[in-house]
């Protein structure tokens, strides 16, 4: 059964906001294994991993700066520089939050990556979405992927060229550097030249639009959405009720 694009997005969303309303290391890391293994099936863990690793690793970072070596709540001590201290529950906090926010960004990327733009601009403009606005969203949630892939194809021709990339972190930065330029100006371009594409065909007109493009829906996928949507909205309600209670 193909998966509509929007019971996609409903599920990746789903599954997100449910993650962070429970704040569950448990649930994080199945969150995080399923949205590996999804990526893994579809082909584009190749692709997503890298960008992922671009999002998370600054992020985790700084959760560990932030908590785990400020952690006011903290009582087990495992060093201490004046008044910087590393605790067990600090180190233990930022962890959980650290594979909170991971499991959100690959579920979210897993899914943005095996989106197909066409497809969800048809969904939506079947909804009675206005084109650009359709397009807009698409593009956005798409933003990665078209970059990670935009960036793989200039690294392949300055190989060609004879651009050496070693092994190594320092290496990869200053290989990274050469492609900056020219994946900003491709982006920019690129982005002049949807921009001319889009308003050549109306999409900024507002009368009624029709399609050559059909995204089948059955009804038990829309039920499905249904589903995930109620489910997104009780997690955020027990959470509430659970602090409204704790207070």
């Amino acid at each position: 059964m193909r998966i509509h694009p929007l019971t996609g997005l409903a599920a990746a969303g789903s599954a997100a906001v449910i993650t962070t309303a429970a704040a569950s290391l448990p649930l994080s890391v199945a969150v995080s294994a399923a949205a590996l293994a999804l990526s893994l099936a579809a082909g584009t863990a190749r692709r997503m991993l890298p960008a992922a690793a671009a999002v998370l690793l600054p992020l985790g970072l700084s959760l560990l700066i932030v908590h785990g070596l400020s952690f006011p709540e903290g009582l087990t001590v495992l060093a201490q520089w004046g008044p910087v201290r590393v605790t067990a529950e600090g180190l233990s906090f930022a962890f959980e939050r650290a594979a909170q926010v991971s499991a959100v960004v690959l579920i979210l990327l897993a899914c943005s990556f095996s989106l197909s733009v066409p497809d969800l601009v048809a969904a939506l403009s079947a909804r009675g979405i206005r084109g650009r606005f359709g397009f807009v969203l698409a593009s956005t949630l798409t933003l990665l992927p078209a970059i990670a892939a935009r960036a793989e194809r200039i690294r392949q021709a300055q190989e060609s060229r004879g651009l050496v990339i070693r092994r190594g972190l320092l290496h990869r930065a200053a290989a990274f550097r050469l492609q900056a330029v020219p994946l900003v100006l491709s982006l920019v371009e690129d982005a002049g030249t949807r921009a001319a594409a889009l308003e050549a065909r109306g999409f900024s007109s507002a009368g009624p639009r029709t399609s050559y493009r059909i995204v089948p829906d059955s009804p038990g996928q829309r039920f499905l959405r249904l589903v995930l949507v109620l489910a997104a909205v009780a997690a955020v309600a027990v959470r509430l009720w659970h602090y409204a209670g704790g207070s």
